[in-house]
């Protein structure tokens, strides 16, 4: 049989109920597949490396900083969407891993930077590379104007969750 699994389900759903429009579940139920198969890939590459989702997320945020790999617990709380006292637990577990260092603020003698050690920046940047390639065969039946496309269209869509107060 042709199609995918969201095929069959819009199928039976328009069967059971046709007084509803199930169109948007020929979209969202294929993203919420896709998504499910990315966190599997994101979690292997990570693993690999010996690092969790979160690990990598906030390693991540210290290395596209730029040198010298270098933010304030504040600034990492912005990028990784975590409260408080989440991020400082977080940093805490990094730092006993020798994946981050505290170290004072050179403009706030009362403020702290979170500092991405050489062995932090070689273990996101081996992460990254080995989920780039996962992610490159998971859209490998895509052209190029393809993936630009459902970018474009996909980037509609979540803009204004993104740019939500």
């Amino acid at each position: 049989m042709d199609g995918d699994q969201v095929d069959r389900l819009v199928e039976a759903w328009s069967r059971e109920r046709p007084d509803l429009d199930i169109g948007p579940l020929e979209v969202l139920s294929r993203v919420t597949r896709l998504a499910r198969h990315l966190d599997r890939a994101r979690r292997a590459a990570f693993a690999d490396h010996g690092l969790q989702v979160w690990e990598f997320d906030v390693l991540a945020a210290l290395r596209r900083a730029g040198p010298p790999y270098a933010l304030s617990p504040g600034q990492l709380m912005g990028w990784t969407l975590v409260t408080s006292g989440t991020m400082t637990n977080r940093v805490d577990r990094l730092v006993r891993r020798g994946l981050v260092e505290r170290r004072p603020d050179p403009r706030d003698r009362r403020g702290v930077r979170v500092v991405l050690t050489a062995e932090g920046r070689e273990r996101v940047d081996a992460a990254l590379a080995d989920l780039l390639a996962q992610e490159q065969a998971i859209l490998a039946a895509l052209t190029s104007e393809q993936r630009d496309t459902l970018a474009a269209l996909l980037r509609t869509v979540v803009a204004p969750f993104d740019n939500e107060p």
